[in-house]
């Protein structure tokens, strides 16, 4: 998870840089933290994924072949 202050961060520097522009500094700043924010959100996703099943109505697991391999894998490490 991303600290409050580094959230607070890329808001400010979106809002400059739609407001009156970035600096090449600031603009190497909004580039780090945009990657740092996104690594954070696959990896959430990937998690919540990981825990996932999928049933049908009729209560199935209906979970992909695939998801389930990638869940056993999981469970490994």
């Amino acid at each position: 998870m991303l600290s409050q202050d580094k959230l607070d961060r890329i808001n400010v520097l979106a809002n400059k840089s739609k407001s009156e522009g970035l600096t090449l500094t600031e603009q190497k700043e909004q580039k780090k933290l945009r990657e740092e924010y996104l690594k954070n959100v696959r990896k959430s996703f990937k998690n919540h994924l990981h825990s996932m099943k999928v049933v049908d109505p009729e209560g199935n697991d209906v979970t992909p072949q695939k998801l389930k391999e990638e869940q056993e894998r999981n469970k490994k490490h």
